[in-house]
């Protein structure tokens, strides 16, 4: 068959262009997915090049057009035939938007047991206190959580002084210490089969229950709104994860209804793990701050009123993001094997 190159040329060339875009494209994202109707295009395309590259070979007055070609079915055939997961580049705030709360819901029944946990916890310490207020100091470790509620209200509102000035930095440093701590100890008894975080859970529950019951029983409801929500609504949660990750990996160990190998339902969620323990981190971080230069400060400094609706809008926005941040890119990814 004789062959009138340049026409063939100005013909094929539209399709060497256009599988040369869909390379550019998966070279340039590593996380780029096609879907199958792409797919097939695709692999029609490499098809059809791969054949111009044979008839062309013949021909010696093309050695430029011959080069170019053989580079793309080169790289179109690594494309197909790549089995390695490619690396991605790590993005912190595709990480935060995305892949935390999309991890948060994956695993959101484990949530749910440990904010059921916390609760029957605060049931127990509110109740005890109800019924004997002389239990406060076998319930609360910390001595300032210990004496009246009331004298405790008078003196905070009646101090002429910033206690904190000139320590804001190192008392939120503290914080964020302790409770980064505490969190990582909770998801780390999770290999008690999920015994101790579950009596973690629980102490914690005891505490928040007998101290919210010990300010309302003394008429102090607005201070104790006022002083837990502006930092609470975070550190909580937080805390709530950590035991979510606890009990996640718990079931990984004990494996209910579960063939697979223990090694391999622990590599199954360490990566899930990971970015919860990382999320509450996060989280602690900014309680450490709000609770270090807003929660401790109280009327006439900062009106109650004012803490409580900053508490309130920040519950609002980490509920939206934890039911909502990253779920239509969920949605809307194709599926992968």
């Amino acid at each position: 068959m004789i062959l009138d190159l340049q026409r063939f040329i100005t013909g094929e060339r539209p399709y060497w262009a256009e599988l040369e875009k869909f390379l550019g494209k998966m070279e340039a994202d590593a996380g780029h997915r096609m879907n199958l109707e792409q797919l097939k295009h695709f692999h029609q395309l490499y098809e059809r090049t791969a054949a111009d590259l044979a008839k062309i070979t013949t021909f010696s007055s093309e050695p430029d057009t011959r080069r170019y070609l053989e580079s793309l079915v080169a790289r179109a055939y690594g494309e197909i035939h790549e089995t390695r997961e490619k690396q991605r580049r790590f993005s912190p705030l595709k990480w935060l938007l995305e892949i935390l709360p999309q991890t948060f819901r994956r695993h959101v029944r484990a949530f749910w047991l440990s904010l059921a946990i916390t609760l029957v916890g605060c049931a127990f310490g509110g109740g005890a206190i109800a019924l004997d207020p002389e239990s406060k100091h076998v319930l609360m470790p910390f001595s300032h959580l210990q004496g009246d509620p009331s004298e405790r209200v008078a003196r905070e509102e009646s101090a002429k002084e910033d206690r904190l000035k000139g320590h804001k930095t190192s008392f939120s440093a503290s914080l964020m210490t302790h409770n980064t701590r505490v969190s990582i100890f909770t998801m780390a008894l999770g290999m008690t089969w999920g015994v101790g975080t579950i009596i973690m859970l629980f102490y914690n529950g005891i505490i928040l229950g007998a101290v919210a019951v010990d300010y309302v029983r003394a008429g102090q409801t607005q201070f104790l709104l006022g002083w837990l929500l502006p930092h609470g609504v975070v550190e909580i949660p937080a805390i709530l994860i950590a035991g979510q990750a606890g009990l996640i990996l718990a079931a990984a160990l004990i494996g209910w209804g579960k063939r697979n190998s223990l090694k391999s339902r622990l590599r199954a969620v360490s990566a899930d793990l990971m970015t919860l323990i990382f999320g509450v981190g996060v989280m602690l971080i900014w309680a450490g701050f709000v609770e270090s230069f807003l929660s401790q400060y109280h009327e006439p400094v900062i009106p109650y009123s004012i803490k409580i609706l900053f508490g309130l809008v920040e519950l609002i926005l980490l509920c939206l993001f934890l039911s909502r941040s990253g779920k239509e890119r969920a949605e809307t990814a194709p599926p992968q094997n």
